[in-house]
C-alpha cells in the first residue's frame, strides 16, 4: 500500500507525475452541520477524506481538496452549521470535474460523506455525462444498510444515520480525539405523520441531534465498517478504471 496521493501538498510537477502514472482523481464531499454533543460538525468531511485518503493509498489515484460544505437545510439555525442551496452543490462537482479533465484525468471518483449530497452528486454526474469525455463514479457508503447491521448493534431511525452508532464508531476509528463519548447519548425522535411531506426539519424533532443510539458506538466497530467499505470502494473504481485503460 502506498501513501495518499494529496493534490494539495503537491507541487505542479508530483501532479503530472502522479496523473500520467494514474489519471485518476477523488473529491471527498463532505458538510459541516451539527453532529450531536459528542461529534464535531464536520464529521461528513472527516469521514469522506479518511476514506479517500485509504483510497488513494490503495489505488493511487489523486486526492482532491475536501468540499467542506453541503446542503444542510434541516441544521441552518444550529450555530456553527453552514448549508449552500443544492444547485451550488452539483455546480462546485461540475466546476471540478471540468478543471481536472483539462489536464489528463480519465476518471473522477465523488466520494461523499454527507447524505444530502447524493442528489447533487447524481444530478451533477447526469449533466457531465453529455459535457465530458470523462467518466464519473458517485460512492456513498456502497451496501450500507447491509455493512451496518454485520456490526452495529442498534436500529436506525427509520433508515437514516446521523450521530448515531454508525457515524460515531467510525469517527472513534479515524478520529477519536474529537468524540466525546460522555456526552454521547439515545435517541430515537417521534416521527410526525407529516415528516417527509412538509417542511417540517430534522432539526426540530430531536433534542439532542443524535438520531439513534450512540452509546453503542465503539472504535472496533468502526475499523470494521471501514474496511468493508473501503473492500467494496476498490473494488468498484479498479473496476471503472479498467474500462478507460
Amino acid at each position: 500500500m502506498g501513501r495518499a496521493k494529496e493534490i494539495i501538498k503537491m507541487n505542479r510537477d508530483e501532479v503530472s507525475a502522479a496523473i500520467e502514472e494514474t489519471p485518476v482523481a477523488i473529491l471527498p464531499l463532505g458538510a459541516t452541520e451539527q453532529h450531536g454533543h459528542h461529534l464535531p460538525l464536520g464529521v461528513d468531511t472527516y469521514l469522506s477524506e479518511a476514506i479517500s485518503r485509504k483510497l488513494s493509498e490503495r489505488t493511487g489515484a489523486l486526492m482532491l481538496p475536501s468540499m467542506p460544505y453541503g446542503y444542510s437545510w434541516v441544521w441552518r439555525d444550529i450555530p456553527g452549521t453552514v448549508s449552500i442551496q443544492q444547485h451550488n452543490v452539483e455546480n462546485i462537482i461540475k466546476d471540478v470535474a471540468h478543471s481536472v479533465s483539462r489536464y489528463g484525468v480519465k476518471l473522477l471518483i465523488l466520494v461523499n460523506g454527507h447524505d444530502s449530497n447524493n442528489s447533487s452528486m447524481k444530478y451533477a454526474t447526469r449533466e457531465l455525462m453529455d459535457e465530458l469525455e470523462m467518466p464519473i463514479i458517485y460512492l456513498f457508503y456502497p451496501n450500507l444498510e447491509q455493512i451496518r447491521n454485520e456490526v452495529c448493534e442498534s436500529p436506525t431511525w427509520h433508515g437514516m444515520i446521523h450521530a448515531c452508532e454508525f457515524e460515531t464508531s467510525l469517527m472513534l476509528a479515524v478520529k477519536p480525539e474529537l468524540v466525546k463519548m460522555e456526552r454521547a447519548v439515545n435517541e430515537y425522535p417521534k416521527k410526525p405523520n407529516l415528516y417527509g411531506k412538509s417542511t417540517i426539519s430534522l432539526g426540530k424533532l430531536s433534542k439532542s441531534g443524535v438520531f439513534g443510539d450512540a452509546t453503542l458506538s465503539s472504535k472496533e466497530k468502526g475499523e470494521q465498517m471501514l474496511k468493508k467499505y473501503l473492500d467494496v470502494m476498490e473494488d468498484l473504481i479498479m473496476e471503472a478504471y479498467d474500462e478507460i485503460k
